[in-house]
């Protein structure tokens, strides 16, 4: 694997590896010693373009656990605010002895245009691109189902397990949402069933194309049983750039749309309550529902630095079983 640019990238083979990998760095954050010697010498620059605080800071937590050097560049205040181009950004931090680029951007295409454009020669990580991708959300939150819903191992652990036959409800703002278009390519591709529900104005033309049902009807939706339901934030920020209402009013919003108390009450006892933050409480959300102890989502958080961990892992050491510094 030489970038990470879209979920879509990975086959299932290259997924559940990824999936395995941060297993046994989960093994490794038990010590009382977590950092690992594994990419020492080596410099990852977090360019990031967009606001960001989970994914951000999941990154760079990722890197010093494995002894990478860490350098983080945002847009504020930085030479682009004067005018300065992706492409002479990228360079600029090549020269300064970047090895490996994880960059978000407003812009969708841009970690591609970055990856394959032939500025720099490092490997390329996508956090998060315009409306497009965010692949290493989608496999935090593959990696947080696999661990509640995958049948156990011979080693009583789930590694080399998928998520065959289960079922995830991914509702809300799909039309804004990397997390979903991320979400759909990877979880079907590790063999769950995806049902898609939003409102009909929140849904994005070619959707049909997508691997996944589309429906209208969240509580027709929650009566099959889902094995998770995972929310996605309303990007109102999306959404005002747009000069447009998508749904009435918030009220209205979270009476059809919301994870209520009263929908999770009929939820089977199994199902996890997933979102990928930051939320809005009271909207597509309850208090209720973000508290439950179904809830996945701060685990979701401290999952993100395991993931991050095996795919920086990937990109800049080898597979497990190298010589080139183990996860164990």
């Amino acid at each position: 694997m030489r970038h990470l640019l879209s979920a879509a990238d990975l086959d299932h083979a290259a997924a559940v590896a990824l999936l395995d990998t941060a297993e046994q760095m989960a093994a490794t954050q038990s010590r009382q010693i977590k950092k690992l010697p594994t990419l020492r010498g080596r410099t990852v620059v977090n360019l990031f373009f967009e606001d960001s605080t989970r994914t951000r800071i999941s990154f760079e937590a990722a890197a010093k656990r494995l002894s990478a050097d860490v350098i983080n560049f945002a847009a504020k205040g930085s030479s682009v605010s004067k005018g300065e181009s992706l492409k002479d950004t990228a360079q600029t931090l090549q020269a300064m002895g970047a090895d490996a680029v994880v960059v978000r951007h407003s812009a969708s295409g841009a970690p591609h245009r970055l990856a394959h454009s032939g500025w720099i020669d490092v490997p390329v990580v996508n956090a998060g691109d315009g409306t497009h991708q965010h692949p290493t959300q989608a496999l935090l939150d593959a990696y947080t189902l696999r661990r509640h819903l995958a049948p156990p191992g011979p080693d009583g652990g789930t590694t080399g397990a998928d998520l065959a036959g289960r079922h995830v409800v991914v509702v809300g703002d799909v039309l804004h949402s990397r997390v979903a278009r991320s979400n759909v390519d990877l979880l079907t591709t590790l063999g769950a069933r995806v049902t898609l529900v939003a409102p009909p104005t929140l849904v994005p033309v070619g959707v049909g194309a997508w691997p996944a049902r589309v429906s209208y009807d969240l509580d027709a939706a929650l009566a099959e049983g889902p094995d998770a339901v995972m929310l996605l934030r309303v990007q109102r920020e999306r959404m005002s750039s747009a000069g447009g209402g998508f749904f009435p009013s918030p009220q209205e919003y979270h009476r059809r749309y919301g994870l209520t108390p009263a929908r999770l009450a009929v939820l089977p006892e199994h199902t996890r309550v997933m979102h990928p933050g930051p939320m809005n409480r009271g909207l597509e959300i309850s208090a209720e529902a973000a508290d439950s102890p179904r809830s996945t989502i701060v685990e979701q958080v401290a999952n993100g630095v395991l993931v991050r961990m095996a795919v920086l892992y990937h990109l800049l050491a080898g597979h497990p079983g190298t010589d080139e510094g183990g996860a164990a």
